[in-house]
């Protein structure tokens, strides 16, 4: 099973729309796919009929931007009714605020010496309502300002970088709860890209379990291959199922194009087993 069960379209951050990147992931040999936009079910219709007329599975998806001890993580939702009112209209309540700290960020970096970056960053934005730091990166790239998305994190937007503003996402219970209601299963996204001390690794793995969480992604390509040997370890431990995707966005934005990664270690049981 070649299953690629994050990544995203031109409905969040990405660059293809839904039929383009289904079509990506089938001549990258996926058979089983889910998109998984922030905060936005909007692409879910195109991407379902496009990947069954190419034979493809299909889950239905969604990534979820959640505040836990003051730093932002994300919880994808596999297999979620995209027509649930609940996952809707908390979705709705989490998108808002993007508008006024995208224009914070570009205040910020300002006077970092990069203006009119808000307006340069609404020329990548298909969806107004989902403007996010990686618009700001891709116009910081395509203007020399950073060598990639990944340097303007590392250097600019990542957590307590100088032109980072920081903004209270959904609670872990809420989006969990939704994602329950909806129908399907909550799984942590790149729980890599956290910078938690172990303490609240534990802390944070133990409350989305009483939430009744059960998975967590082990090969993404937002880890480093160090990362899935870490993350599988964690899986044991907790015994949390695991979940494998790309984190695909765009060509050339992250480490792996969608189809591309290692598959699971056998032993541990992936999460998309309980809808075959």
């Amino acid at each position: 099973m070649n299953a690629d069960l994050h990544c995203h379209s031109t409905v969040s951050d990405g660059q293809f729309a839904p039929a383009d990147v289904a079509r990506r992931a089938h001549a990258g040999g996926v058979t089983l796919w889910a998109l998984t936009d922030h905060d936005e079910l909007g692409g879910q219709h195109e991407a379902r009929s496009t990947a069954e007329a190419l034979g493809m599975g299909y889950l239905s998806g969604v990534e979820i931007s959640v505040t836990w001890a003051s730093r932002t993580v994300h919880i994808v939702g596999l297999g979620v009714d995209p027509t649930s009112s609940i996952l809707i209209d908390g979705l709705a309540r989490t998108r808002n605020g993007r508008a006024a700290r995208a224009e914070a960020i570009g205040e910020q970096l300002a006077t970092l010496g990069i203006p009119d970056a808000y307006q340069g960053a609404l020329k990548y934005v298909s969806n107004p309502d989902m403007i996010s730091r990686t618009h700001f990166a891709r116009f910081m790239v395509e203007n020399g300002y950073a060598s990639s998305t990944q340097d303007v994190f590392t250097r600019y937007l990542g957590d307590g970088k100088p032109g980072y503003v920081s903004h209270r996402w959904a609670k872990l219970a809420d989006a969990v709860g939704w994602i329950q209601a909806a129908g399907g299963e909550a799984i942590i996204a790149h729980p890599g890209r956290y910078a938690y001390s172990p303490v609240e690794f534990d802390a944070f793995f133990a409350e989305f379990i009483d939430l009744g969480g059960k998975a967590i992604e082990v090969v993404t390509g937002s880890h480093t291959p160090d990362q899935y040997r870490e993350y599988a370890d964690v899986a044991r431990r907790f015994g949390f199922e695991a979940s494998r995707g790309s984190d695909f966005h765009a060509p050339g934005e992250g480490r792996v194009d969608l189809g591309t990664l290692p598959p699971l270690p056998s032993d541990l049981k992936p999460v998309w087993e309980r809808w075959l």
